[in-house]
């Protein structure tokens, strides 16, 4: 069985449950490019964010790594690499 994928959407749905979003900030727009903080997500978001990853996915995201990836295409990258078997890209 593959592993399971971790999309936009799910991170679009997890960003809306735990910190909420910003009327003025358009979350179904384009945002893979897109910083957290010009989205509205200062660094506490980002940790409930990466808590609430973790629970639902079962998985442990690298302090470093969740703290670096500044967009939604890089935190995407990150608990994607993290889901994936050992020696599979």
């Amino acid at each position: 069985m593959p592993a399971r994928e971790f999309t936009i959407d799910d991170l679009k749905r997890i960003l809306r449950e735990g910190a909420g979003s910003d009327d003025a900030v358009n979350l179904d727009g384009d945002i893979l490019d897109t910083d957290f903080e010009a989205l509205g997500y200062e660094s506490l978001a980002m940790l409930e964010t990466g808590g609430r990853i973790e629970r639902e996915f079962e998985v442990t995201l690298d302090d470093d790594a969740l703290t670096e990836a500044r967009t939604p295409r890089a935190l995407i990258e990150v608990v994607n690499d993290t889901l994936a078997p050992s020696g599979v890209a």
